[in-house]
């Protein structure tokens, strides 16, 4: 028989974030989220999305243990700027048993309906800066620390209880060359003498740090009227800020200034943490840290996290400036390979940045939707 207890205690949470580890025990394409940066989001009196999201957790037990788990969300702020009623299902694991799936499912999806929403969407998060999308291509592919993995029947076990494809994401490997194509360097001349427009060479953190609330105000307009989004709010930027601008790693940054001393356009990258994640196991005590720092001063593979340019200076040729700058700094270092921020597979303009780099697939993933009769 399956139980479905939703979480209310401190243990039951921490045994939330655990039960992957014990799900994907041994898979080598996993990377594991750390522990305390799960607690971070999931928890009301850290996450400022609490301000605009309400959420709970459930998890799933068979014979006394514990072999599913899903995340019910509903982002106020969200159905109001997108004149919708919706749920959210996020953190979704599960053994492959559909009557563990449909039993989650079917707890997130009445809670959603006492909620009064109308439709019901996933995997997603409280906003767009958290793990979104369900893998349907790429199962024998490493991740990055920015996206879901999951099990290749998890998809059929939502097809299952009704879901459809909303939307999809794809990713892309891109082979770093010898040097950055001509072509891409002529553009990048061109468009800054056209737009009076400079990269900030920075030499450390320090020097990046005042421009970075200046770069979330470029994406909240750059990513505007993409799926889900709705813009961050100054707690949110704050709350962003502290959690991932320690970690930078100046060279493969770059932020595109216009003469006002504004961000332009922006490409943010970082070594990758994936193989590093997997050794720490989700721990970063007492010996985590120790893969992520050197995963931090020599790696052979970017991740390209975010990209966004202002709406005026789109189509104007800027990420040209930004991918120049960061390609070079790949080079320096001696990195291969790059794997590209997830894009919705219909933007085509996201896609054109790597026409003139040797790239392929790396991974597709799916957010689904189902109407709540």
């Amino acid at each position: 028989m399956i139980q479905i207890r939703e979480v209310q205690t401190k243990e039951q949470l921490s045994n939330f974030i655990k039960f992957p580890d014990k799900l994907y025990s041994g898979n080598k394409f996993r990377v594991p989220q750390l522990h305390m940066y799960e607690k971070s989001i999931l928890r009301k009196e850290k996450n400022p999305a609490f301000e605009f999201c309400e959420a709970k957790y459930w998890l799933a037990y068979k014979d006394d243990k514990i072999v599913g788990r899903i995340a019910g969300i509903i982002n106020r702020k969200a159905n109001e700027a997108w004149n919708e009623k919706i749920a959210r299902f996020g953190w979704i694991d599960f053994i492959d048993n559909t009557d563990v799936s449909a039993n989650l499912i079917n707890e997130v999806e009445n809670w959603g309906k006492l909620k009064g929403m109308t439709k019901i969407q996933g995997p997603m998060g409280f906003t767009d800066m958290d793990l979104e999308g369900m893998l349907v291509d790429g199962f024998d592919e490493v991740g990055t620390q920015a996206v879901i993995y999951n099990y290749p029947y998890y998809p059929a076990h939502l097809e299952k209880n009704g879901y459809s494809k909303d939307v999809d994401w794809v990713q892309f490997k891109i082979k770093v060359p010898d040097q950055v194509p001509e072509k891409i360097k002529r553009i990048s001349q061109i468009v800054q003498k056209k737009y009076n427009l400079r990269p900030l060479r920075a030499k450390n953190a320090k020097e990046i740090i005042p421009y970075a609330k200046k770069m979330f105000d470029t994406l909240n307009q750059s990513f505007n009227g993409l799926y889900g989004f709705v813009p961050l709010s100054e707690r949110q930027i704050e709350f962003y800020i502290k959690q991932y601008f320690s970690m930078i790693n100046p060279p493969y940054i770059c932020f595109v200034l216009d003469s006002n001393d504004d961000v332009a356009g922006f490409g943010i990258s970082f070594a990758s943490l994936s193989e590093a994640l997997i050794k720490t196991k989700g721990k970063l005590y007492p010996t985590g840290f120790i893969h992520i720092l050197k995963a931090m001063r020599k790696n052979n593979q970017v991740d390209m996290l975010l990209q966004g340019v202002k709406p005026e200076y789109k189509n104007k040729g800027v990420p040209a400036i930004f991918f120049s700058e960061m390609m070079q700094a790949y080079i320096d270092s001696g990195v291969k390979t790059a794997i590209s921020s997830h894009a919705l597979e219909n933007n085509e303009s996201a896609y054109l940045m790597f026409k003139d780099y040797e790239h392929k697939q790396h991974l597709r993933r799916r957010s689904y939707i189902k109407h709540l009769n």
